[in-house]
């Protein structure tokens, strides 16, 4: 089926089930069982945050992105442009830039206001990678961060679940309610969870904005790599 045969804000070939059946995954199977049962496990193995921390997000990633590909593409024999995988505009780089700009600076003054009730930014990886700054270390954050994260994540929040929401409460409920759950999944770093909620409405403007999610996965990509690097020099 081709994508152009509908609008992706109105309207999408999934129903209930399929929304129920990825939510239970990340709430449920990613959150209660990787991020709470694998990942101590993944911990115990290496004895460092950093190695422990990027394999668990690529478990994740592996997780999510087959999710979404037998619950919500191969049943109805679609294609992963329906999860936002399309090519973008030339034109649209300049959105890319003035929304990586708008997420620095507003990430910085999320973080300035929350230090005064005395938020730590701090957390395990980035005191693994301050602790043992070297090439390799930088470079697996870097990836991590940068690419891994942002594909998975703009393709499963962005893609599906905002689109889901998109095309039933709307532009802002789904913009709200999508970047309520992109926070959430974030638990337990709660001190980074104003910024995603943040990135989250950033990320689906620049979905909403372009009609495909490497946009949002660049931005993404973009702003968390400046992050690695940012503390690297720490």
């Amino acid at each position: 089926m081709k994508t152009n045969e509908m609008n992706w804000k109105e309207e999408d070939r999934w129903g209930l089930k399929e929304f129920i059946f990825l939510m239970l995954l990340e709430f449920v199977f990613v959150m209660g069982c990787i991020k709470f049962v694998v990942h101590p496990i993944y911990s115990h193995w290496f004895d460092n945050a950093l190695y422990a921390g990027t394999l668990i997000g690529l478990t994740i990633a592996i997780t999510l992105i087959l999710g979404v590909y037998f619950i919500a593409l191969r049943p109805k024999k679609l294609s992963w442009s329906e999860v936002g995988i399309n090519k973008f505009a030339v034109k649209d780089w300049k959105i890319i830039v003035i929304f990586s700009v708008i997420l620095m600076v507003g990430a910085v003054i999320i973080v300035v206001l929350t230090s005064f009730i005395g938020n730590s930014w701090e957390n395990s990886k980035t005191e693994a990678i301050q602790q043992n700054i070297t090439f390799v270390t930088v470079l697996i954050a870097f990836i991590s961060a940068a690419v891994i994260s942002p594909i998975y994540e703009e393709i499963f929040y962005r893609g599906f679940l905002y689109r889901w929401l998109r095309t039933r409460i709307g532009f802002i409920g789904a913009i709200l309610l999508s970047s309520t759950i992109f926070t959430i999944i974030h638990i337990p770093t709660y001190n980074v969870m104003p910024v995603n909620f943040f990135s989250g409405i950033i990320f689906a403007l620049a979905y909403e904005r372009t009609n495909s999610i490497w946009p949002s996965a660049i931005i993404h990509g973009l702003t968390n790599g400046i992050m690695v690097l940012l503390t690297s020099l720490g």
